[in-house]
């Protein structure tokens, strides 16, 4: 079984290396088109068991510009379509490939697939945890503030919207990092236990707050995500009780001056953040997608 590094959550960087992550950001954006063969010769596999565009065609043009050979492979062109177990999919593809790129549904079916397959994985996305996206998300904020570690630790963050793998995935970044994180969600919403159990063993606090102004009083960064998640069926019923979260100008005015939106797209207009927030601050939304390339090939040096 393997015992090589892989990055499925936060919590696989220290704190340093988190930092260690932006910095090579910002290094790899500003020197996009600079010949990088850190990749040379791989072989890495994407495993897509759900549909993709941002993280999909970052991947597989970040792989190409590290020197790398990226192999897509969703459900269809697989017997995991067919039910072949995980295990035996992951100890067949670790004798062809240097490291794979999973997006898929339970975080037991990428822990599953890391531990037999016998080189680095990446996490491209569960229903758990979005590492890639909340990396590209604070690294947009770290390149819009210009002021380093200290900057983001003191910064107040509010999350609007479901309890989700993006609303995860900051709880497990404030757990790395430090800051003040804020969750506006509907009385009766919460965070996945196992999630709250890991953050508060590594010293994460974060509020949940069922009143989205008070919540979004002196914010640094607002930011939410789609109301309903993908693989999700159409809830009616949720989307009711979140309809009142929705990212609008009170939410904005009641934020800090120079306040930061992000949304990691694709974005619906009207439900989780009103047309006219979104094209306030459409220009750092495409921003933060653009920023999943770079990211993502900071994080790929640094596990493949």
């Amino acid at each position: 079984m393997s015992h090589v590094r892989n990055f499925l959550s936060v919590y696989d960087f220290t704190k340093d290396e988190i930092y260690e992550v932006l910095l090579r950001s910002a290094v790899l954006k500003a020197e996009r088109g600079a010949k990088n063969a850190c990749l040379e010769g791989k072989k890495i596999g994407m495993i897509f068991e759900k549909s993709s565009t941002r993280t999909r065609v970052s991947f597989e043009v970040g792989i190409a510009e590290l020197g790398g050979y990226p192999i897509f492979m969703s459900s269809r062109d697989l017997q995991l379509g067919r039910g072949e177990p995980i295990k035996d999919t992951a100890r067949v593809l670790s004798r062809y490939l240097d490291g794979v790129i999973i997006r898929t549904f339970g975080q037991e079916r990428i822990d599953t697939f890391a531990r037999y397959f016998e080189k680095p994985v990446i996490n491209g996305l569960t229903d758990l945890y979005h590492p890639a996206q909340i990396l590209t998300d604070i690294f947009t904020v770290y390149e819009i503030k210009k002021g380093g570690a200290g900057v983001i630790e003191n910064l107040k963050i509010v999350y609007f919207g479901d309890a989700n793998n993006m609303a995860n995935s900051w709880v497990s970044l404030q757990a790395a990092l430090g800051f003040e994180l804020v969750l506006a969600m509907p009385e009766g919403f919460d965070i996945d236990k196992a999630v709250r159990m890991e953050s508060e063993k590594r010293g994460g606090k974060f509020l949940i707050s069922n009143d989205k102004i008070s919540a979004a009083k002196n914010a640094d960064v607002i930011t939410t995500d789609v109301f309903i998640s993908m693989g999700q069926d159409e809830e009616k019923e949720k989307i009711d009780k979140l309809r009142p979260f929705i990212i609008d100008d009170d939410v904005v005015n009641n934020s800090k001056d120079g306040v930061i939106f992000l949304h990691c797209l694709p974005v619906h207009r009207g439900e989780e953040v009103t047309e006219g927030v979104f094209e306030r601050f459409s220009q750092v939304v495409f921003e933060e997608a653009e920023n999943r390339l770079h990211v993502q090939k900071a994080i790929m040096e640094k596990i493949f």
